[in-house]
C-alpha cells in the first residue's frame, strides 16, 4: 500500500503560512453550478406566489377578525380557521427560511382543516362520517411524525 506524504508539521511553518493539503481538490471550494434563466425564472414565480399567498392570507385573517369584532362572538370554529391562517403563514415563512419541514405543513393543514370540520358539522354528521375524518386525521398525524422523524438522521 503507497504511504501518503507526511503533513507539515504547523509548528513549522513562518508565521501567518498555513499548511496547504496534500490533494489540491481536498481543500478546495466547489463553486454551484450556474443557475439556468429557467431556473431563476421558476423560482422568481415561486417567490411571487408566496408573496401573493401571504397577502391573501393576511387580507382573510383581517376579514375575520372584522366579522368577529363585528358579531362580538368567537366559536371555536373561528379559532381553528385562526389556526388555518397561521399554519399557511408559517408554511410561506418555512419556504423563506429553509428551516423546517415545508412538506408538513401541508398535513398540519389538512388536519386542522379535518377538525374544523368535525367540529361545525358534528352534530349533523353521519357517525360513520365522524369516524372517517376521525381516521384520516390519524392518518395524518402518523404521517407526520413518520416524515419528522425520517429527517432527523
Amino acid at each position: 500500500m503507497p504511504s501518503l506524504p507526511p503533513s507539515p508539521d504547523p509548528h513549522s511553518l513562518p508565521p501567518g503560512a498555513a499548511p496547504q493539503p496534500a490533494d489540491p481538490g481536498e481543500g478546495a471550494r466547489t463553486e454551484p453550478p450556474p443557475r439556468t434563466l429557467v431556473v431563476r425564472a421558476l423560482s422568481a414565480v415561486e417567490h411571487a406566489l408566496l408573496i401573493f399567498v401571504a397577502l391573501m392570507t393576511l387580507a382573510a385573517t383581517g376579514m375575520e377578525i372584522a366579522s368577529l369584532i363585528e358579531r362580538r362572538t368567537v366559536g371555536l370554529g373561528d379559532i381553528l380557521l385562526m389556526f388555518l391562517y397561521t399554519e399557511v403563514i408559517a408554511m410561506v415563512a418555512v419556504f423563506y427560511t429553509g428551516t423546517g419541514l415545508p412538506f408538513v405543513f401541508p398535513i398540519f393543514i389538512a388536519i386542522t382543516a379535518l377538525a374544523r370540520l368535525i367540529v361545525l358539522q358534528g352534530k349533523d354528521m353521519d357517525p360513520q362520517n365522524i369516524v372517517l375524518e376521525a381516521s384520516a386525521i390519524l392518518l395524518l398525524s402518523i404521517a407526520a411524525v413518520v416524515l419528522m422523524r425520517g429527517t432527523r438522521g
